[in-house]
């Protein structure tokens, strides 16, 4: 069985994927040099450019959305080699009269000693958005997402945990009976089912949006630092309303332009660029 059918069968029956080593040393190098110079003392919701901090909650850790706005080592990312053409085949309409691809949300997060995020998703919510699935030799993804590690992340780090298969589930895991509001305010959960996820700096976790996941309590020192960016199809648009900015998609190559942009806005007294995703 060659590679690529063994990965899509994995995915197809797990959810998620763990590919390993993807991140050169220089780029993973340049990520890391990034990470050291985001400001610290950056408050919730205050702005650093075109990059927000936006904590999804108060023990998630230090996350900063938009972060592609961040530089080269992030821009990177957007088409990288390692997984574009598995996202183009997942949630990207492919061989369809609308194929393309969408970057959504993307963000870097640190999360230090403490920090955790309470399970949530699954396959029995049947939200577009997030929906899997697969038929008549496509798949129908509604989001696919990358984390990539830029820290070795072993147990006790605060890992992504998943539950295996989940993203096809007809039923929600009996821990949804409680409010994620509430779950949120606890130390930990306990999630039977549920497997964590380690990683070596460099390597990512590939995975569908309607898997279950969450992330386990950070009990180590030290911080545990990826950059997650999630992809869906080109008609999408952006999960809290940010926009990609013009020096942005002025800078980036032009297949990058087409993730970001893959419907060009139309104005009054426009006559070229009405191509969907086009230079």
């Amino acid at each position: 069985m060659a590679d690529h059918d063994l990965q899509d069968y994995m995915f197809d029956l797990n959810g998620f994927l763990v590919l390993e080593n993807v991140i050169d040393p220089s780029h993973l190098a340049a990520l890391n040099a990034a990470f050291d110079a985001f400001p610290q003392d950056l408050g919730f919701r205050e702005w650093w450019g075109d990059v927000q901090r936006l904590d999804n909650n108060d023990r998630a850790g230090m996350e900063l959305q938009n972060i592609v706005h961040a530089g080269k080592a992030f821009e990177d990312l957007i088409d990288h080699p390692a997984w574009i053409d598995r996202m183009r085949r997942h949630c990207g309409e492919d061989q369809t009269w609308i194929q393309g691809l969408f970057i959504d949300e993307c963000f870097a997060s640190i999360r230090r000693t403490g920090g955790f995020f309470p399970m949530h998703s699954g396959g029995h919510e049947r939200a577009v958005r997030n929906q899997y699935g697969y038929a008549d030799g496509r798949w129908q993804c509604g989001q696919v997402n990358i984390l990539v590690a830029l820290t070795d992340i072993n147990p006790g780090d605060g890992g992504t945990r998943v539950i295996p298969g989940s993203h096809k589930s007809s039923f929600a895991h009996p821990v949804f009976r409680q409010s994620y509001a509430d779950r949120c305010k606890l130390e930990d959960e306990t999630v039977e089912g549920a497997i964590e996820v380690t990683l070596k700096a460099g390597s990512a976790l590939l995975f569908s949006d309607a898997i279950s996941h969450g992330a386990t309590r950070r009990i180590n020192p030290g911080e545990r630092r990826v950059v997650i960016y999630r992809y869906g199809p080109g008609w999408g648009n952006t999960r809290y309303g940010y926009r990609y900015s013009q020096a942005l998609l002025d800078r980036v190559t032009p297949a990058q332009r087409a993730i970001l942009q893959p419907v060009v806005p139309r104005l009054p007294g426009m006559s070229k660029g009405l191509e969907r995703g086009a230079e």
